[in-house]
Parts: structure tokens; sequence; C-alpha cells
């Protein structure tokens, strides 16, 4: 083990021991180095390992400060259904259990903001130009935050549907108010990929910078004009979740094997 590496594990065991408790800063890297005999440049390696790993938390100005332990994984089936609860519109295939209490972290916002390079391919304008965003931070009920939601809605959806740029978009959410207003039946795509997190992510999701993330792109499409209506962009710490698929078999792999002739 590189020194860096003991000096870690020396610091994870007196975190796990609860020598510091969950949100307390950790001494300064001149105290530990001077305690342990070892580098200022050795404790702070150790200290990036260890927030690397979600056990601290580095504030420049302030230091490590000590996280709390990580709930166990979500499982996300990644299902083709596409529910419908009367009061709360569509459910797509999530790691939430319909009556499972969730809750926001901070204030939802929306507001015209530049389109990234993704909304604004579907969208089929330039990147950059100004494009609605609601976006909120959920996570189950007294957990930290779990995922970083972005819906952009295209200009045509702003104007045949005027409320989804509203604060409360109405009972079934702003994919009723698209559906009532002639798109319906809106359909969807969905593209999973793994990416580090922009700074203003893991802020938002509370993650070392370093922590890979899952990017869910779910793009609905208008039945009318078979155009992108909206994009919504799900951004989860990939060590909160593990994907889950149940195999069909086709005709051509049923058994017992039907023998060739």
């Amino acid at each position: 083990m590189a020194r860096y590496e003991v000096e870690a594990a020396h610091l994870r065991g007196r975190i796990k021991a609860g020598e510091w408790e969950v949100g307390t800063t950790l001494p300064r890297i001149a105290e530990l180095a001077e305690e342990r005999q070892v580098s200022g440049h050795t404790i702070r390696n150790a200290l990036q390992m260890l927030a690397e790993e979600g056990l601290v938390r580095i504030v420049r100005g302030t230091g490590a400060i000590v996280q709390p332990p990580q709930p166990e994984r979500r499982r996300i089936p990644r299902g083709q259904t596409v529910s419908r609860d009367p009061k709360r519109g569509y459910i797509f295939p999530a790691a939430a259990h319909p009556q499972e209490p969730w809750q926001v972290h901070g204030k939802p916002f929306r507001a015209m903001v530049p389109a990234p390079a993704v909304v604004a391919e579907a969208f089929g304008v330039e990147p950059g130009t100004e494009t609605l965003r609601r976006r909120r931070v959920t996570s189950p009920a007294g957990q930290p935050p779990f995922q970083l939601v972005d819906t952009w809605l295209s200009a045509e959806a702003v104007a045949d549907a005027p409320q989804v740029a509203e604060p409360s978009t109405g009972p079934g959410g702003y994919l009723d108010r698209l559906e009532e207003a002639g798109h319906g039946p809106i359909s969807w795509v969905e593209t999973t990929r793994a990416r580090t997190p922009s700074r203003e992510e893991a802020k938002l999701l509370e993650i070392p910078a370093a922590t890979p993330v899952f990017e869910l792109v779910l793009i609905g499409t208008s039945a009318r004009s078979g155009r992108p209506l909206e994009v919504t962009m799900r951004v989860i710490p990939a060590d909160r979740v593990e994907m889950v698929a149940e195999f069909v078999r086709a005709e051509s792999a049923e058994w017992p094997v039907t023998p060739v002739s």
C-alpha cells in the first residue's frame, strides 16, 4: 500500500468508529500530518481518497466534513411500460414505489436558460438558445439528494399549453396539459449513459465531483407534429442505483428446443 492509502485506512477506521460525528470537520491537514508524522501531501491525498468514497466532503476554506452513510443502492427497473395514476398522471419506470413518500430538496424553479447540446438537437434549435427549464432535486423522504431532474419544454409546447410554464401545471402535470392541447398520445424514448457530473450537479446532489453519475434522457414526441416537445434529464449518482432488466425469451429461444428435422 502507498503511504497515503495507509493514512486513508487509519482515518477511515476512526471515522467509522465514531471519533468524528457526521457533520463535523476533521482536524486540519497540518495537525493530522504532525500527529501521524507524515507529510501534508500524504494526508491531503488520503483525504481525497476518502472524499471519492463519500466518507468526507472537502470544502475549500473549511476542511474535510464527515458525511452520513450512503443509503443502499436502489434498483431501477428498466422496463418499457408507462402506467397512469388518475391523480398523479403518467408513471415511468423508476426507483420509487408508487406509495413511497419523496421530498424535494431546496426550491424547485423554472427559468429560460441556454439549452445544452442534447436539448437543442432534440428541439432543432441552435445550442445555447433560451429554452424553458423546470428543475427540481428529489429523494426518498429523509435521505440525501437522490436525483437532479431537469425538464426542458420546447417553444411549441409552451405556445400550445402556456400552463406548462407556470409554477403549478395542475392535475396530471405538464404532460396532461400537452396532450390536452392536441399533442397526445405522446411517445417516449429514453437513453442512459454514465459520465462525470458538472460542478453545479455535484453541489446540488451533495456528492464528490469524482463520483460518476447516470444521466437518463427521456424525449417525449408529439403525435400531432411528430416533433419532440419535452426532454427530461435525470442525473443520479451511480453509486446509489443499479439498473435491472428482466429478459424475455423470443419464440426462437423457447424451451424445450424444437428438434431440427
